[in-house]
């Protein structure tokens, strides 16, 4: 039960992160602002320093992860493009961005719950990757 669970959430920090990164990619060479440009961009680092992490622990378990939801994924970017059409200000960005942490913190804390019995190390993947969405909430708020 232990492994399985913990492959199991860290599938899920797996898609939650390539979407978070993905999420940053459809909108960062559209930022107005240096300052939010750069903290999207240090956030996305630290997503990928994660995914690494994510990737390294999946492989002990001989398990290749998860792609996001290719309905999430295309709902996403549709969502990112019709916005920035009609608005393509950073306050539109910082609006999308903060509604793309929330829906990963609500998930990852779903999934959290969900897999109880995953092991310490794949529960400290998640919480770091919630910590790091609320935070990014957090310091955009400015632009909102």
């Amino acid at each position: 039960m232990i492994e399985q669970d913990t492959v199991k959430l860290l599938r899920e920090c797996d898609a939650g992160v390539k979407m978070g990164i993905s999420s940053i990619e459809d909108v960062e060479d559209r930022v107005r602002a240096d300052k939010l440009r750069k903290r999207l961009t240090d956030c996305k680092a630290e997503h990928r320093k994660l995914e690494k992490e994510i990737q390294s622990q999946l492989d002990r378990f001989h398990d290749d992860g998860k792609e996001p939801n290719p309905m999430a994924k295309g709902m996403s970017w549709m969502k990112t493009n019709m916005k920035m059409a009609m608005d393509a200000s950073d306050e539109t960005i910082a609006d999308l961005m903060t509604d793309g942490c929330n829906m990963g913190v609500k998930s990852l804390n779903k999934y959290l719950n969900e897999y109880e019995a995953a092991d310490e190390v794949s529960k400290d993947i998640a919480k770091r990757l919630i910590n790091l969405e609320e935070k990014l909430a957090v310091d955009i708020r400015s632009y909102l």
